[in-house]
């Protein structure tokens, strides 16, 4: 149940690829944070358990008062928490106490990002610590790029073009895999008789009967 702050890092460090992917600074926050031994339940290093590990007491009998050693172990929740710095949900092990912490500090970027490394009791606590600090540090440094109305208007333009293109095709798609039937072959010549482009000379010519024969 016992594990050694150095080998910690070793894991740490092999996850996340190298001193490289860290952020200046964390590695020294790192070795000031892990102490040189620590126990720590082996269940807790698969999740986020917010400092609720295994206890251990004395049960008392209410007649004699004879004491028999056991054992309480924390409320564990697997959930599915959204980080927004991912854009998706992270199934993760979570004790009740944790999700109040995480509802609290807003969800579970900002809680990871607001618990110094001290209180990160397990290795998937620091290691996640340590990969949303460095998203958010790249995303720091992104430049943001603000476009005007009238490019705004071009690029909705673009898109609904994009999606008549994308149904026209996979319309063409089913004609051609399942064939047109004899009833969609009348149906698509009485709408090119009744369109008056499709007629020659000005719309204005034609006389009311031949409207009324297409009716």
């Amino acid at each position: 149940m016992a594990f050694r702050g150095k080998e910690m890092m070793k894991k740490i460090m092999a996850k996340i690829g190298g001193e490289k992917n860290l952020a200046p600074g964390v590695k020294q926050a790192l070795k000031k944070a892990i102490p040189n031994s620590k126990v720590v339940m082996n269940r807790a290093k698969r999740g986020l358990f917010a400092g609720r590990h295994i206890q251990f007491g004395n049960q008392i009998s209410e007649d004699g008062g004879n004491k028999s050693r056991r054992s309480w172990k924390p409320n564990v929740q697997d959930k599915r928490l959204f980080s927004y710095i991912l854009d998706r949900h992270v199934r993760v092990k979570v004790t009740t106490h944790a999700i109040r912490c995480i509802d609290k500090a807003g969800g579970i970027d900002e809680y990871l990002l607001k618990t110094p490394y001290h209180k990160m009791d397990t290795e998937m606590g620091i290691l996640w610590k340590a990969k949303i600090e460095k998203l958010y540090e790249e995303l720091g440094n992104m430049e943001v790029v603000f476009f005007t109305p009238e490019a705004e208007a071009n690029l909705d333009q673009e898109f609904k073009d994009m999606r008549l293109e994308q149904r026209e095709a996979r319309k063409q798609l089913r004609r051609q895999i399942y064939g047109w039937s004899d009833k969609q072959k009348q149906i698509e010549e009485q709408q090119e008789d009744l369109n008056p482009n499709s007629w020659g000379g000005n719309s204005h010519d034609i006389s009311s009967n031949q409207v009324a024969n297409y009716h």
